[in-house]
């Protein structure tokens, strides 16, 4: 008891800013899960195609990088809090949209990726913002730690209990109407609207200011930040797949979602207990051991899922994916605000600058991965896709290494 009081005496000695933007976050990591996984898995019911769920994905992505550019004219005459507050919300009200849609095309897909890219965009675009602007490279160790913890216990607990939910409700009958599984799916998006609107209210709690200059959009960089670029493409080519490839494999080869969420949880409580501890004892030159250890855990899943391709290499895949996620985020995101410092004091240019441009080099990493896996599976298989198409993610992953070695090693000779 002492040691959680130690931990929220430390928690309370941070600035204002910061713990709202924890406190919103916090919030937010409940939604996050349903974005995720309980989507995908709620298209793929309805498709029974991966492919879709894939199409779906790459119009997600799309929409994001729409949004992240029209967020750079707005952060001009409109506050970076209300813009992030409505992507909290619009996230919950595109969810909803989505569930009311009767059929499920490639246009109907495509539309409802968009627009629920669209709130995505809103949010990460101005979080990335807020949180660069309230800390320091020093405490956001720290800071992703802590947030890392968050969005772990939830990825565990969300599915369980949404899965749980949907299990059950599903035949009952309600105040003389009988749910199905469709029903479920928009009691549960209700559930996410009413938790945007508690995020929103603690964000209003804040005090943050824009961007003092107002460019933000250009097409040439330094040697350092296109480094960073192609760290950014490797990252998100891994979350191209991470959002699809588990509900995929566990909906082809294990059950169903509530399935899903046991599997998560087995791995998830440890590794979140242990992000938290390595976000807190840290410094800001470990970082690359977390990296390699969270790039190594990956590989060693997709070689698994691969290599088995049936429910238990599926289940230590997804025990891997779980794993490997807050290892990797907890130093990506303070090496990526560390390097934006850094070209700051290059280049002379608004910070929103490179958040946007690092956008773009996600969205490359994530177009690349989603194609990839659709044309092997146009081309091949859906099973060859899903068994080789990670192990060659995987693998590509760990270029990622050596390149955060030399974009640390760069960023402090800037310092």
């Amino acid at each position: 008891m002492n040691k959680l009081k130690r931990e929220y005496q430390f928690f309370k000695q941070q600035t204002l800013n910061v713990r709202v933007l924890l406190m919103t976050n916090l919030l937010y990591a409940f939604v996050l899960p349903v974005v995720e996984i309980f989507v995908g898995a709620y298209v793929m019911r309805h498709t029974s195609e991966p492919v879709s769920v894939a199409f779906y994905q790459l119009f997600m992505y799309i929409g994001i990088i729409a949004t992240s550019f029209v967020n750079g004219y707005l952060l001009r005459h409109v506050s970076v809090k209300v813009l992030y507050a409505g992507g909290i919300l619009v996230s919950g009200l595109s969810m909803f949209a989505m569930m009311l849609v009767k059929s499920l095309g490639f246009v109907e897909l495509g539309i409802a990726g968009f627009v629920l890219g669209a709130a995505s965009g809103f949010f990460w675009t101005n979080r990335y913002l807020l949180t660069l602007n309230n800390t320091t490279d020093s405490s956001r160790n720290y800071f992703f730690g802590l947030e890392s913890f968050f969005f772990s216990i939830t990825s565990i607990t969300v599915p369980l209990l949404i899965g749980a939910f949907i299990s059950q409700i599903d035949g009952k009958e309600i105040m003389g109407c009988l749910i199905d599984i469709n029903d479920a799916y928009r009691l549960v998006t209700v559930g996410v609207i009413v938790v945007t609107l508690f995020a929103v209210a603690v964000l209003r709690c804040g005090k943050f200011a824009n961007p003092v200059q107002k460019n933000f959009l250009y097409f040439r960089f330094c040697t350092l930040w296109k480094k960073m670029l192609l760290l950014a493409s490797l990252k998100g080519m891994v979350q191209g797949f991470l959002v699809t490839a588990p509900a995929i494999l566990v909906l082809k080869l294990v059950g169903d979602e509530d399935v899903l969420g046991l599997i998560q949880g087995i791995s998830g409580t440890l590794t979140a207990v242990l992000v938290y501890v390595l976000g807190r004892i840290t410094k800001p030159e470990d970082r690359s051991k977390v990296f390699i250890a969270g790039l190594l855990v990956f590989f060693i899943g997709t070689l698994f899922n691969g290599v088995l391709f049936s429910a238990t290499g599926v289940i230590i895949f997804v025990l891997c994916k779980v794993i490997f996620q807050p290892l990797f985020d907890l130093p990506y995101y303070p090496i990526m605000m560390q390097t934006i410092d850094a070209v700051v004091k290059i280049e002379k240019r608004n910070e929103y600058t490179y958040i946007l441009s690092h956008e773009f080099g996600l969205f490359l990493g994530r177009a690349f991965g989603l194609i990839l896996f659709m044309a092997l599976a146009f081309a091949i298989s859906q099973d060859f896709a899903l068994k080789y198409a990670l192990i060659l993610v995987g693998a590509l992953q760990l270029i990622a290494y050596p390149l955060a070695r030399n974009i640390i090693k760069q960023n402090q000779t800037v310092r």
